[in-house]
């Protein structure tokens, strides 16, 4: 599962480099020595090998079959034995406590497979003996004929067992998460990097403006309807009306335009996908807690024996897939793609300030960028003139894409690198931006989740076996990057738009200008007469 960047450590587990000789030292935007030791698993497993891992419950199993048409998935295993440690303090770092231990039982259940192995070579080296002797005319056959029908069937015994050991290493493998990036911090604290316009109230003790949810403002100027949601589909559905409505299409089609300047292709992605393709991307039907992430699909009893499907949490998943079981050409990388779709969480959890009106809902519109790169580890055309991998380069381009769009729109925001334990199973790396909801000061200082940024190595197509094809390395396959970031959610941003831009004398909203041609010039919002 070579899921590493050019900043991952490739190391024998347990072993701590030198000072002098340590994997981070010549880089030139390193952390002090001292960050960097402490943000490095192969170090941090050295210094925790001894303490004690909390017993955890089995790690919840897939509910699905994969079936014949699905992708293969190739995970780089023999990486995961060479660096157990490394997996190991991986998974503890992101809370996969349930995973912590996998990379140790692939070994063990590797060695059971070497012994059958061996094994089933002496029993195929008395197999091809006897088929030589049954070629010579002078001896008597029907000893030997019995003799290679019972190797025959002491063979395929083995067989099944290799296979049965192979199929478990596998799916240990490929539960495992993604291998965390060096310029991630470990824990649960994020890194704030960065602020995206001003603050609308620095002081709200001298501040005399009057806020009000979305939830309110909705109801006040007829945009909203929950109360008919939860009588058509329950709570956390709901319906958006009037300009409500034509704002949802203004945010989608100016994220649209921004993207496609930036020469991003546009795609209408489908909603539904299989199931094992979901998994492939790294959304289980079921989280490491065992809370259901994505809603699987009830198919009629006649197409049980179909590969079962689920509704689609992100575009980033049908987009990823769009290309499963493909080559691409080095030159036509990066491929950089841009959809709209309707996204489904199951959104399990407790009532509260995150569950009341759009901020968290189970159904909503996304525009979702998703690119392939090639990869950082396969020569220098992988890097631009300035030493700078290319996945850097696009995922830094998301950022800026985000970055443009925010503050367009006027909201205050602050850009987050995020810490280990916020990493879903396919990330390495992830930045998330933050906007100023009003209604939310009461909860992380206002702060909410309107977009994050994310590259994903080879996970995802080592999964969905996406290659690519490099021409100047003597044609030769390899994996390409991933990356997947939002361009715009709009519920959030819609909800963060309403409650910053509400004036309580006027009872009005002011729409931000760059969404105005969408909104047949309409400067306000303002209540029905």
């Amino acid at each position: 599962m070579r899921q590493g960047s050019p900043e991952m450590v490739k190391t024998e587990s347990f072993k701590l480099p030198p000072t002098e000789l340590h994997h981070h030292a010549d880089r030139p935007t390193m952390k002090p020595q001292s960050s960097t030791f402490l943000s490095c698993s192969s170090c941090r497993t050295c210094i925790l090998q001894n303490t004690r891992i909390p017993r955890t419950r089995p790690p919840t199993r897939r509910t699905y079959v994969r079936p014949s048409i699905a992708p293969k998935p190739l995970i780089d295993i023999k990486h995961i034995r060479q660096n157990p440690g490394l997996y190991e303090q991986n998974c503890i770092d992101r809370n996969y406590q349930s995973q912590s231990k996998s990379s140790w039982k692939i070994i063990e259940l590797f060695e059971q497979w070497q012994a059958l192995q061996q094994s089933a070579r002496g029993l195929r080296e008395r197999s091809n003996e006897i088929q030589k002797r049954l070629r010579d005319p002078e001896i008597s056959k029907q000893p030997l004929i019995i003799k290679a029908a019972s190797l025959k069937g002491e063979l395929n015994e083995f067989e099944q067992r290799e296979a049965k050991l192979q199929e478990e290493m596998d799916d240990l493998a490929q539960d495992l998460p993604n291998l965390s990036s060096t310029y991630t911090p470990v824990g649960d604290v994020p890194e704030v990097v960065s602020h995206i316009n001003d603050h609308p109230e620095p002081d709200s003790s001298s501040s005399d403006r009057v806020w009000r949810s979305h939830i309110h403002i909705g109801a006040e100027l007829g945009l909203m309807d929950f109360a008919g949601a939860a009588t058509s589909s329950g709570w956390g559905w709901y319906y958006l009306l009037n300009e409500g409505a034509m704002l949802e299409q203004a945010l989608v089609q100016y994220a649209l335009s921004v993207a496609r300047k930036k020469g991003w292709k546009v795609v209408a992605p489908p909603s539904i996908v299989y199931s094992h393709i979901a998994a492939a991307c790294g959304f289980q039907p079921r989280d490491q807690n065992g809370e259901q992430q994505v809603y699987a699909l009830q198919q009629a009893e006649k197409d049980e024996a179909k590969p079962p499907l689920s509704l689609a949490g992100t575009a980033e998943i049908p987009l990823a897939a769009m290309k499963a079981n493909q080559t691409l050409e080095d030159k036509d990388l990066p491929l950089k793609t841009v959809g709209v779709s309707r996204c489904y969480r199951a959104e399990a959890g407790a009532r509260g300030v995150d569950t009341k009106g759009l901020y968290r809902v189970h159904e909503f519109t996304k525009v979702e960028m998703f690119a392939w790169t090639l990869p950082d580890n396969v020569s220098t055309e992988a890097f631009t003139t300035a030493g700078v991998p290319s996945s850097d380069v696009l995922f830094d381009e998301m950022l800026a894409i985000q970055t443009e769009i925010l503050t367009a729109l006027g909201l205050h925001c602050r850009v987050l690198e995020m810490p280990t334990t916020d990493l879903g199973a396919s990330a390495t790396r992830k930045r998330d931006i933050e906007a100023f909801f009003p209604s939310r000061r009461e909860k992380d200082e206002g702060w909410g989740e309107v977009t994050s940024t994310s590259t994903c190595t080879d996970y995802q197509t080592r999964r969905l076996q996406t290659r690519v094809r490099l021409e100047k390395e003597g044609r030769r396959l390899d994996f390409p990057y991933t990356l997947n970031g939002t361009a715009l959610a709009v519920p959030r941003v819609l909800a963060a738009i309403l409650e910053n831009n509400w004036n309580d004398n006027e009872m009005s909203v002011t729409i931000p200008e760059v969404l105005r041609p969408w909104m047949d010039g309409m400067e306000k919002i303002q209540r029905r007469k």
